[in-house]
């Protein structure tokens, strides 16, 4: 049988296992790699019809990666709670959930940003309207972020 001190050491500083970095982190890969896709399609059809590649089209790429940040702030957030070893599948459950949110909020913003990228490369170049969609969907994470740290029990 397993000693809880055994218990105690494994899980200790672990936190959710790594649950909300790492499906935060799924979420922002898929949601760059859609944005991504698009802005290379919007510069191939900026200069072929010979105008100027648009570079604030990376903006829209790069805007699912914060996501990566907030898993990663509430993953050390759970292990810094130091919560009980008893609570360890809660543990894991807030993680997964938590993260599953950030990622939504990622993937999201990376079709946002795709259709983005879509509008200016069709002339349509509103980038500050565009960035504000980004923010708006990025808000998201960040509420998920700090309403489970502030949700967190403290022992």
């Amino acid at each position: 049988m397993i000693s809880i001190a055994l218990i105690e050491t494994t899980v200790k500083g672990l936190g959710d296992m790594g649950m909300s970095l790492s499906i935060a982190a799924i979420g922002s890969a898929i949601g760059t790699g859609i944005a991504g896709m698009a802005a290379i399609g919007a510069w191939k059809k900026m200069i072929t019809s010979g105008q100027k590649a648009a570079t604030a089209l990376l903006i829209f790429v790069g805007a699912p990666l914060s996501q990566v940040i907030y898993g990663m702030i509430l993953k050390n957030a759970i292990a810094d709670a130091n919560l009980n070893p008893d609570s360890y599948f809660w543990q894991i459950l807030i993680g997964l959930f938590a993260g599953a949110a950030m990622a939504g909020s990622a993937i999201f913003q990376g079709k946002a940003g795709a259709r983005a990228c879509d509008a200016i490369a069709s002339g349509a170049n509103d980038t500050a309207k565009y960035i504000m969609i980004i923010g708006v969907v990025e808000t998201v994470a960040l509420f998920v972020m700090i309403f489970t740290m502030t949700g967190l029990p403290t022992v």
